[in-house]
């Protein structure tokens, strides 16, 4: 972790006390020093120290650490996300801003909120309503790392004094270091405890079947694009992980990452046929273009799909809308793909269900 070895020694003055324990996640640490004053540093070497309440921030203090004051109330949420974690720490009411619209969440509260005025759109993160920013007195925006192809968006937030935080969670390598990182906005909010209890849930989950031999069946993920192209996951994605760790295995495993760091690729359904058809289940992704209904519905899409073994087995099943926006329920994720290779006929699962 970039900073981290500086991080546990005294700080402008601030006598260093504990670190924030960390399972999984390995893209930020937490150090905590005396009145509760906690440095963040997120991986690649942003740094932020977190002044609490009715205190300042100390004199010395290195001018590449970015000074965030508590309590948070009116952040700028752009980072996707990042909502679920608030959601989980009944924290959304520290959100005055979005940059999503209320049509674009599928977390209901995120989406009552600006429905009903609580938070407003601000603009995408390529386009900002500086004015509306500015006039809600912001004291955070956080950003997801589309802000790197923009970067005159993030200085000029900077340059109107507003804290600029760029979520990394995307870039853990395991699925629940993704969910760890409810632990960082735990410190942001000062609901530490809360966060903690969030994130053992989530883990416990996983506990509760590691030790479980792997099934040997294979899965097959993906989405038909408008293209007619199947949309497919690298195989170190953290959704092929999730497979794995669900005791299946991922049907392209040799499908590496390239040097843009893209989690997905397209796939001709011809090449996507001569990989997948022998997959024992499917899993389609329906976030991107809407929850199918029925099977009939999905061979629409490429009548090449009849033949595949899933199909005629009736092994299909679909992801629902929310699993990408809820990056609490990982724990929850796993399990479901858990029970569906190892039940005959699962019941009560929450993100996925099979397609008749």
């Amino acid at each position: 972790m970039a900073g981290a070895g500086t991080a546990k020694e005294d700080l402008a003055g601030l006598k260093y006390d504990h670190s924030l324990e960390l399972q999984y996640a390995d893209q930020f640490a937490v150090d905590y020093y005396e009145g509760d004053y906690a440095l963040i540093t997120i991986e690649g070497g942003d740094q932020f120290l977190l002044v609490p309440e009715g205190k300042e921030a100390p004199e010395g203090l290195d001018e590449d650490i970015t000074v965030i004051h508590q309590p948070l109330e009116n952040i700028y949420l752009v980072a996707t996300s990042t909502m679920d974690f608030f959601r989980a720490l009944d924290g959304i009411g520290s959100i005055s801003l979005s940059g999503t619209k209320a049509d674009g969440w599928y977390i209901d509260e995120a989406k009552e909120a600006l429905e009903s005025g609580a938070v407003s759109f601000a603009g995408k993160y390529n386009a900002p309503d500086y004015e509306l920013i500015l006039s809600k007195k912001c004291d955070l925006a956080l950003e997801s790392t589309m802000i790197y192809h923009n970067p005159e968006v993030k200085e000029k937030l900077e340059e109107f004094g507003i804290p600029v935080l760029v979520e990394h969670s995307s870039y853990e390598n395991h699925p629940l270091g993704r969910t760890e990182w409810v632990k960082l906005y735990g410190a942001l909010l000062d609901k530490e405890e809360e966060a903690e209890a969030v994130f053992e849930e989530q883990a416990e989950k996983l506990n509760s079947i590691k030790d479980s031999e792997n099934t040997g069946k294979t899965v097959a993920f993906f989405y038909i694009n408008s293209m007619g192209s199947a949309n497919v996951r690298k195989s170190n994605d953290y959704v092929s992980k999730m497979i794995e760790l669900a005791g299946g295995n991922y049907i392209f495993n040799d499908l590496g990452t390239d040097e843009e760091g893209l989690s997905t690729m397209n796939m001709g359904m011809e090449d996507f046929y001569a990989g997948a058809r022998d997959a024992d289940y499917i899993i389609y992704n329906s976030t991107i273009d809407g929850e199918l209904k029925s099977l009939d519905e999905l061979l629409k899409k490429s009548e090449l799909l009849k033949d595949f073994k899933a199909v005629k087995e009736g092994n299909v099943w679909c992801l629902t809308k929310s699993m990408f926006q809820e990056t609490t329920c990982l724990g929850d994720v796993i399990m479901d793909i858990h029970r569906m290779l190892t039940e005959d006929d699962p019941d009560g699962l929450t993100y996925l269900y099979r397609l008749e």
